[in-house]
């Protein structure tokens, strides 16, 4: 990377500390840069706590956004080890129960091996070896990665914030809302307010979606980004510290990450789900399951977006999801402890949108389900480009 001069000097507000605010905070940090983060709640409230907490590079295809998030999981290794938030290299365990589902992953680990990823196709003996919490009724087979991890989301989320709050060169401030950005200067200088306050910087990343509509309405609505729902829920911890080992999908799964939509077979997965189950499509549904360090495991999820939003949750998502679960994964136990909902932007266009209002002042928004996994590598690109 190329030096970017003496930055000691350099103010940066970042506006939101979700997983986008703080990965540009630390990449910033890193760099030498003096950063104010502002953020309107206690902590983090939002998607970034309202996830799996996978770090999910399977999801990913080949190339670039693969890449970013193979990146995106060394950081995060690094950031766990450092602020001593809890992470576990699990891997995943994708699991086919159908022949179609089959067929699917044999074709994604012939599509990988060029790109020497490991991901290794196994029996259904092997599959139950790797996880107990598997149905073994019908099982084909599955796709086991080592390259996922896991996290806790409200807990790191909270432990990130901690952990940058104690570089000398990063200030965190809490239950602040920005409630203007404006350049002056000739835009040489960025001015926030809060109530009361005016905070004057060189440039502003503003990561918060809610903030973003706010401060830049007319950006914002230009912007091609989808606002999606997710229901999902967390079981009471596990007995007899029983684990579920890796992250866990179902056959579900293969229809909604772009990183299987390449495999011809899919079609037939895709065909097969909208014929015998249209509720499931109609409401975005796949089963997923990971497990945290408390026993806790983490169920899900739906997708529901635009005009389908509504603010209530609805039982019959909660009951499919359940539903799907028991047909392919056997739980120690399966009371449910909490239930919530989440809403993040997706830009349709591309893995994040990002604009210039004012010089220096540069919106991210519309990650999708995908902050987690891409975050940290997004800021590094960013900033090591903007330097370049």
């Amino acid at each position: 990377m190329k030096s970017m001069g003496p930055s000691v000097n350099k103010t940066i507000a970042v506006i939101g500390a979700g997983i986008c605010g703080l990965a540009h905070t630390w990449a910033l940090a890193k760099r030498g840069y003096r950063v104010q983060v502002f953020e309107r709640n206690k902590y983090a409230e939002g998607a970034s706590i309202r996830n799996f907490g996978m770090i999910w590079p399977i999801g990913q295809p080949f190339g670039r956004l693969h890449d970013l998030a193979m990146a995106s999981r060394e950081l995060w290794k690094q950031a766990a080890t450092e602020s001593g938030i809890w992470f576990n290299p699990c891997g995943s365990l994708h699991v086919a129960h159908h022949d179609d589902e089959l067929a699917v992953l044999e074709e994604y680990v012939a599509m990988s091996q060029p790109y020497g990823v490991a991901r290794k196709l196994l029996t259904s003996e092997q599959v139950l070896h790797r996880s107990i919490a598997v149905n073994r009724m019908g099982l084909r087979g599955g796709l086991y990665s080592e390259t996922e991890l896991a996290i806790n989301p409200p807990v790191a989320m909270r432990g990130l914030a901690d952990w940058l709050r104690s570089w000398p060169n990063v200030e965190i401030t809490f239950n602040t809302g920005v409630q203007s950005i404006y350049s002056e200067d000739k835009g040489a200088l960025t001015v926030l307010t809060t109530s009361g306050e005016r905070i004057a910087a060189q440039q502003a990343i503003v990561c918060s979606g809610s903030d973003i509509q706010s401060l830049f309405p007319v950006e914002f609505t230009a912007a091609d980004l989808k606002p999606c729902k997710l229901q999902m829920m967390r079981t009471v911890p596990q007995a007899n510290a029983w684990r579920v080992g890796p992250h866990l999908a179902g056959g579900l799964t293969l229809r909604h990450y772009r990183s299987f939509e390449n495999c011809p077979t899919s079609f037939h997965v895709r065909s097969r789900i909208a014929r015998d189950h249209p509720e499931l499509d109609q409401y975005g549904i796949h089963v997923m399951a990971t497990q945290n360090e408390l026993g806790e495991v983490v169920l899900g999820d739906s997708h529901e977006y635009g005009a389908a939003i509504e603010p209530f949750d609805k039982q019959i998502i909660d009951d499919l999801i359940l539903r799907e679960l028991q047909k392919i994964f056997v739980l120690s136990s399966c009371e449910i402890s909490s239930r919530w909902t989440g809403i993040y932007a997706k830009n349709t266009e591309g893995p994040y949108w990002t604009a210039e209002p004012l010089p220096g002042v540069y919106l991210f928004n519309g990650l999708g389900g995908n902050g987690m996994t891409l975050a940290f590598g997004i800021a590094e690109e960013f900033w090591t480009n903007l330097a370049a």
